[in-house]
């Protein structure tokens, strides 16, 4: 049995108990702010859970795209060092909202896994909640599973292994898991299998975990049983794929083996030859699923949140491939199609992204090549001037060193340990330590935040989003908590009713205030919480329970407006000009400007610029008016050609936004203006690359755009004063350059008459004495790229010498230390530059030949160049 067959009786097993199956939501969280990516099946049902939100179908069942690579559940790290972790993986579940519970739930698993699936009952376990000192021992799973599995067979386990938390606050509950012992029968009668369940065997391992939600915890870790009890189950198609293919590893079924035959037929390397192989080969099938689906909803690599998880994914996945099975060029995006043809059936993004995800991968893999070469090329340098400047008999790389490796050139440690091992040197561990431990901590101040529970004011009450045709409305506060950030407090609160738009879409939430004539609180941003509009406030209602007036800052929305449907206006006329297969891959819109990220693969020229520029423009002069349609199919609208973006989660019923019938029609939720007339004036201030095959546009519209025009027509009529020219000025500027390129050519000339002559007196002045020949002189020289030259072509005309030389450069003093090759043996410029750079409040370094230094203080400078001459005659 195949995965797409083991897929498939999945869900008809569940549609024929009554379940509605549903698609899976996008891998990358966009709606939850406390998670990146969707790490377990249920999250995109989470507000359903805590009865945020309403229940639509009672019963359904899904195959859930889940990551896990950060936060509580991490996986990463034993990717690859097992046979059976993955960070991507796909979350088989069946899902009861108040509707059934244990007992059906029990019922139903047994049933799949031994009726449709087949599996042998005395090779299964199952295990049940202890209880702890918060929650009695789950007897009553333990009384279910009765009926159904013979008693030896029930375990109980305590909190880690049998109570489900998502994380530290939110839905929860006691879980009873299934576990498979997949040993041979002989060694089952030697040990008993329930003494290796939860004891880390791979070969007697957990396939379907079914939670029993019935709580909420709340900040103070307090449990608040839930009036709608729920089922979430879970059981990851990997581990099931490789029980029902009788396989010992995850990584032989049919999920991952065209991927492994790939790579042993195109890049000389054997699953079964070495550990390591296989550990590399398991990293690269495994992570390369994560990217893939990860780009195919949306998010590119980054170096900054979700963005910067999928990059450090990739580049291990690349890491590995470079250090272990020796390929040196990008590989992976050669793996996406192997991936599309064995998993684009079910998950039919991959096809339609193949492209765009194959070119992404593509270009991110031969940026870190470049950087694991340049890395090389730095630990190299290193050790050389490790060995020319010390003679400890254990030499060892400073951690400090480790640790830029590791940040900079994306070097893990044990790559730098390696490199270090062929060498013979070791690496100083503590010292790499220190310096994650510091980047740590500076990540978990930046990120630090303590938030309260809730405090309910009005029950059940969901917000009413008011704000397309009322920017002032009257309102009731639901809900608040405080939220303390960086030392900060203010607050969060939810209204029964709302005018501001909360950031959604790349519009950023709107501002305002609550008045009650009493008090009036500024509102500093709305935004989203999962379904849920936030309001953050800068203080706390002093009555809480009374009317008040929400009023958004009406000039601030009108500026937002005109960016949005400029960005409307604008993805139509890059599809228009440059092709269809620009697609929306973010933006931003405020009350300042807009910034439009597309796919695309090449830089614009400036005729493109302004071929797109003048269409939208066009389109503004036009006075097209919105057309609005809400709560239509989301057939229907793409029907209509409403665009769809990758990894955005659509409901059944969506609202489209058309301007003009032929030109934008896009499924958006956002605010927009009621013709385009009220944009004004579209101006492109900015294009350039921000990721691989991404492109950005930043532009103005209205106030801004034409603000950003007075300000060009005022720098132009200052050029015109300063060229004494009104009128050509292009004419007066080409001149001016050539002038300024004709006299920069003659101080050229003058100035290297003036190194030469300068040289020639110095050659001519050294002194001679203890072996060598030296000068310690303070010169006049117009740049340190001219003092290096310098430096450099006194080493050529002689032998046996050391020149060391001094200059202040725009009132800033500047050293500089070169020696024949042949006395480094007896000196070294860098640790002379060193000593000497203090008397000009200074710092500097370099190669034991040559060597510079910078500082503050000039007066210090003919003390420096004594203490040089010093030290290099006393020794």
């Amino acid at each position: 049995m195949n995965s797409q067959q083991v897929r498939q009786q999945f869900l008809e097993f569940f549609e024929q108990k009554g379940h509605v199956i549903v698609p899976s939501a996008p891998i990358v969280n966009k709606d939850d702010p406390t998670l990146l990516f969707t790490n377990a099946g249920m999250n995109p049902f989470k507000d359903i859970f805590t009865g945020k939100k309403p229940v639509q179908y009672p019963r359904i069942a899904n195959t859930q795209k889940c990551l896990r690579v950060s936060g509580k559940h991490n996986d990463l790290e034993e990717v690859g060092h097992d046979t059976y972790h993955h960070t991507m993986f796909e979350m088989l579940g069946n899902w009861s909202f108040g509707d059934y519970f244990r007992a059906e739930a029990i019922a139903w698993a047994w049933e799949l896994l031994t009726e449709v699936y087949k599996i042998d009952k005395s090779s299964l376990y199952v295990t049940c909640f202890a209880g702890d000192q918060d929650t009695p021992k789950d007897l009553e799973t333990f009384e279910e599973w009765k009926k159904w599995v013979p008693q030896e067979h029930i375990l109980f386990f305590g909190k880690e292994a049998n109570f489900w938390e998502m994380g530290d606050t939110g839905p929860c509950g006691p879980c009873t898991e299934i576990h498979i012992d997949l040993r041979p029968e002989e060694e089952k009668h030697k040990v008993d299998g329930k003494t290796l369940i939860n004891a880390g065997d791979p070969r007697v391992i957990e396939i379907w975990n079914i939670v029993l939600i019935q709580f909420d915890r709340k900040a103070d870790g307090t449990l608040i049983p839930l009036t709608l009890k729920s089922i979430d189950t879970g059981m990851g198609l990997e581990r099931l794929c490789m029980v029902l293919q009788n396989k010992t590893s995850t990584y032989d079924t049919d999920i991952f083996l065209p991927l492994r035959v790939f790579l042993e037929d195109h890049y000389n390397c054997r699953y079964d030859r070495t550990e390591i192989e296989a550990v590399a080969i398991r990293v690269i099938v495994d992570h390369i699923r994560a990217v893939a689906f990860a780009i195919a909803d949306g998010q590119l690599p980054g170096n900054t949140g979700a963005g910067y998880v999928i990059r450090r994914i990739l580049r291990r996945a690349a890491r590995y491939g470079f250090q272990h099975l020796n390929i040196h060029q990008p590989f992976l995006y050669r793996l996406v199609d192997v991936l599309v043809e064995n998993m684009g059936q079910a998950f039919p993004e991959l096809v339609t992204q193949r492209g765009f995800i194959k070119q992404v991968i593509e270009q991110e893999e031969a940026g870190f090549i470049r950087k694991l070469e340049q890395g090389s090329q730095r630990f190299t340098a290193y050790i050389q001037n490790y060995l020319t400047q010390k003679k400890e008999a254990l030499p060892v790389i400073e951690g400090d060193f480790a640790f830029e490796l590791y940040d900079t050139y994306g070097f893990p440690l044990d790559l730098t340990q390696l490199m270090a091992q062929e060498k013979g040197f070791t690496v100083d561990l503590e010292g790499f330590e220190k310096n994650m431990a510091l980047q740590k901590e500076r990540s978990k101040k930046a990120a630090a935040q303590e938030t309260s529970d809730w405090v309910e004011l009005i029950a059940g009450t969901d917000t009413q989003f008011l704000g397309y045709d009322n920017l002032q409305i009257p309102a009731r506060i639901t809900r608040y908590r405080s939220v303390k950030v960086k030392g900060t407090i203010c607050y969060h609160l939810m209204l029964d009713q709302t005018p501001f738009y909360a950031e959604s879409g790349g519009q950023v939430g709107d501002t305002g205030t609550l008045e009650n004539g009493t008090q009036q609180i500024k509102v500093l941003n709305t935004f989203k919480e999962n379904e849920s509009i936030i309001h953050q406030v800068d203080q706390l209602p002093l009555d809480p329970l009374g009317e008040w007036m929400a009023v958004v800052d009406v000039e601030r929305r009108r500026k937002i407006k005109a960016n949005h449907s400029a960005t409307h206006l604008l993805h139509a006329a890059l599809r228009k000009i440059l092709g269809t297969h620009v697609e929306q891959r973010g933006s931003l819109v405020n009350d300042k400007y807009l910034r439009f990220d597309f796919s695309h693969f090449q830089k614009l020229s400036p005729q493109e610029l302004k071929q797109i520029e003048d269409l939208v423009n066009q389109k503004i002069t036009a006075a097209l008016p919105l057309e609005v349609f809400n709560n239509i199919p989301l057939t229907e609208a793409k029907a209509m050609g409403a665009m769809a973006l990758f990894g955005e989660k659509y409901a059944e019923k969506v609202r489209v936004i058309r301007f003009g019938a032929d030109f934008s029609t896009e499924l958006c939720g956002g605010t927009h203006v009621t013709n385009t007339l009220e944009i004004r004036y579209f101006k492109i201030l900015s294009e350039s690359a921000i990721a691989a095959g991404i492109r950005r546009i930043e532009a103005v519209t209205s106030d801004e755009a034409l603000a950003y025009l007075e300000s060009q027509l005022e720098i132009l009529q200052k050029l015109r004063n300063l060229l004494d020219c009104p009128q050509n000025i292009e004419k007066a500027l080409i001149e001016l350059i050539e002038r300024n390129k004709s006299n920069e050519e003659k101080l050229a000339r003058y100035q290297q008459q003036y190194i030469t002559e300068l040289r020639n007196k110095l050659l001519a002045s050294r002194k001679t004495g203890n072996g060598f020949q030296w000068v310690v002189e303070q010169i006049e020289i117009d740049s340190a790229e001219a003092l290096k030259n310098l430096s450099f072509e006194l080493k050529k005309q002689s032998e046996d010498s050391i020149f060391i030389l001094g200059t202040v450069l725009d009132g800033k003093p500047l050293l500089s230390i070169m020696m024949s090759d042949s006395l480094t043996s007896r000196f070294n410029a860098a640790q002379i530059i060193k000593t000497i750079c203090p008397n000009i409040k200074g710092g500097g370094g370099g190669q034991p030949f040559y060597a510079t230094a910078g500082g503050k203080d000039p007066a210090g400078l003919p003390l420096a160049l004594h203490e040089a001459q010093k030290l290099i005659l006393s020794n």
